[in-house]
C-alpha cells in the first residue's frame, strides 16, 4: 500500500529543491514518483494549436517517493509513517514519532 496521497503536505530531503514544502499534486505508485506543486519545475516547449498558443512552459516534473517525506499536523517536521489497524478494522497512517494519525 502506497503512504502518500493527494493533497498531502510534503517536504523534499533531496536533490535541487531540498528543504522546499508543497502539496502533492499526482501519485504514481507502479513507478513509486509523485507530483508536487512548485517542485522540479520542468521547461517545456509547446507546439501551438488551434485553441492554445505555443511558447515555453513551466511544469512540475515527477520525483522519488524515497525523496519526500510526509509533514506530521502535530510535529510539523517531515517524518515516516506506519499504518495501523483502528478498532474498526480500518487501516490508517499513523506517524512514527508522535503517533498522530495522518488524515
Amino acid at each position: 500500500m502506497f503512504k502518500l496521497k493527494k493533497k498531502d503536505t510534503v517536504i523534499i530531503t533531496a536533490g535541487a529543491d531540498k528543504g522546499k514544502k508543497g502539496e502533492v499534486k499526482q501519485v504514481f505508485p507502479t513507478k513509486n514518483k509523485v507530483v508536487v506543486i512548485g517542485v522540479n519545475m520542468l521547461t517545456k516547449h509547446k507546439k501551438p494549436s488551434k485553441d492554445k498558443p505555443g511558447g515555453i512552459h513551466k511544469v512540475e516534473g515527477p520525483i522519488d517517493v524515497s525523496n519526500v517525506r510526509i509533514i506530521c499536523p502535530k510535529c510539523e517536521k517531515g517524518v515516516k509513517v506506519k499504518f495501523s489497524k483502528m478498532q474498526t478494522g480500518d487501516k490508517v497512517r499513523v506517524c512514527k514519532k508522535c503517533g498522530e494519525l495522518m488524515i
